[in-house]
C-alpha cells in the first residue's frame, strides 16, 4: 500500500467470525459524525493493534497530515466493547491540551468503523529509541522518567487512571529530540472518584521489589530509592505523582516546586476567569451543543463535586471537591474561581457553568469561536 493507492479504512475486521453485527449492538458515538474520506485522504498503515489500525490521513482542506486509528467494529462484540472505545475517546477528549498527551481531533463513525483523527507523532516509539541506544544513563532516565510521570499527575488530577504506561506507549513528535514524548493509547484507562477506599490488585499489595539482581547493583541509591518509595504497598505512605516529581533523582539540581502543582482542572477556571463576559457566554452556548464523549470527563467530575445530587455546585462543595483532587488553594482563590464560573450571578455553578469554566479553552476556541 502507497500513499498513492491507499488501502480502505474500513478494511479491518470484515470477518463475520467475531461476532454479531454492529447493528445488532447499536451506534458506538452518541451523534452522527460527517464521513470521515470526505475530509481526509487516507495514507500508509502507521500501526497494527488488536482493535484495528492507525493510518496517516491528510486533512484536506489544510493539508495538514494526522494518524487516524480506525477500531473495527465487526470485533466489538458485546456491549461491554462498545463502552471501551467510547470511553477511550471521552478519556481522550477530557486529557487534550497536555503538552506530552497526544491530542485527539475528533471521532468519526461508519457503518464498518469507529475513526479516531490524532495529532500525528513521525518519531516512533519510546521502546524503538531504547532499543536503537542500547541504554540510557541515569541522567536522560530522569528526564525521561519526569515528562513519564508528569503525564501521570495530570491524568490522576483529572480523574484517570492509564492503566497501560509502557515505552510502547509513548510516541516521539519527531526523530530528533528524544524527550519530544506524547502518551497514546487510553484504551484501557478508567475514569475514577477519588477515594482511598479504591481496592488495588493483591499483587502489587504483596509485592517486594529485589534490588540485587542486574541492573540494580551499578543503579544509584536514589534511584532505588524513589523506586521503593513509588512501590510502596501502603497507599498512605507511597509517593504521590506530584512527590515523585519533587524527588532528589528527579528534580533539576534537587530543585523541587514548593507546593503541588495545581490539578489540571484548576487551571482551566483560571484561564477562564481572565475572560470577558461575552466570551464566557459563547463558552456556555458551546458547552450545551457538545458530545457526550467530549464532556463525560467534566461530567464525572461534576457529579463528584455534586456531593447532593442537586445540579448545582456550591462554593463550598468547590472547595471540597478540589481538595479530593490535591488542591492547595487558598480559600480566597477558590472564591474568585467560583465567582468566575458563576456566568448567571446566582451564587452556585451549575452543570453547564461548569463545563463551560473548565473547557480546554484553546482548543475549543479555534474550533468553535
Amino acid at each position: 500500500m502507497t500513499d498513492d493507492h491507499p488501502a480502505p479504512v474500513s478494511a479491518p475486521g470484515a470477518d463475520m467470525r467475531h461476532g454479531p453485527a454492529p447493528a445488532d449492538l447499536g451506534p458506538v458515538l452518541s451523534h452522527p459524525t460527517p464521513n470521515l474520506l470526505d475530509l481526509y485522504a487516507m495514507g500508509r498503515i502507521l500501526g497494527q493493534g488488536q482493535f484495528g489500525t492507525t493510518y496517516l490521513c491528510t486533512e484536506i482542506s489544510t493539508g495538514v497530515d494526522y494518524a487516524c486509528k480506525s477500531i473495527s467494529k465487526r470485533k466489538l462484540i458485546t456491549k461491554e466493547d462498545m463502552d471501551d472505545v467510547r470511553r477511550e475517546i471521552q478519556i481522550m477528549h477530557h486529557l487534550s491540551g497536555h503538552e506530552n498527551i497526544v491530542a485527539i481531533r475528533r471521532a468519526y463513525e461508519d457503518k464498518l468503523c469507529v475513526h479516531i483523527v490524532m495529532e500525528l507523532c513521525a518519531g516512533g516509539e519510546l521502546f524503538e529509541r531504547i532499543i536503537q541506544h542500547g541504554h540510557y544513563s541515569e541522567r536522560k532516565a530522569t528526564e525521561l522518567t519526569r515528562i513519564i510521570v508528569g503525564v501521570v499527575e495530570a491524568c490522576h488530577s483529572l480523574g484517570v487512571m492509564h492503566r497501560d504506561l509502557k515505552p510502547e506507549n509513548f510516541l516521539l513528535v519527531n526523530e530528533d529530540d528524544d524527550l519530544s514524548l506524547k502518551a497514546i493509547d487510553f484504551g484501557l484507562s478508567v475514569f475514577f472518584k477519588p477515594d482511598t477506599r479504591k481496592g488495588i490488585f493483591d499483587a502489587i499489595l504483596k509485592g517486594v521489589v529485589n534490588f540485587d539482581g542486574d541492573p540494580w547493583p551499578v543503579i544509584s541509591d536514589s534511584a532505588k530509592d524513589l523506586i521503593t518509595r513509588m512501590l510502596n504497598p501502603r497507599p498512605k505512605e507511597r509517593l504521590t505523582a506530584h512527590a515523585v516529581l519533587c524527588h532528589p533523582w528527579i528534580c533539576d539540581h534537587g530543585v523541587a516546586p514548593d507546593r503541588p502543582l495545581d490539578p489540571a482542572v484548576l487551571s482551566r477556571i483560571k484561564q477562564f476567569s481572565a475572560m470577558n463576559k461575552l466570551k464566557k457566554l459563547a463558552l456556555r452556548v458551546i458547552a450545551e451543543r457538545l458530545s457526550e464523549e467530549e464532556i463525560a470527563g467534566l461530567k464525572e467530575m461534576f457529579q463528584t463535586m455534586d456531593t447532593d445530587n442537586s445540579g448545582a455546585i456550591t462554593y463550598d462543595k468547590l472547595k471540597e471537591g478540589f481538595r479530593k483532587y490535591g488542591s492547595t488553594l487558598r480559600d480566597t482563590e477558590i472564591r474568585d474561581l467560583m465567582d468566575a464560573a458563576d456566568i448567571d450571578n446566582s451564587g452556585t455553578i451549575d452543570y453547564i457553568e461548569f463545563i463551560a469554566a473548565t473547557l480546554h479553552l484553546n482548543n475549543w476556541s479555534e474550533r468553535n469561536i
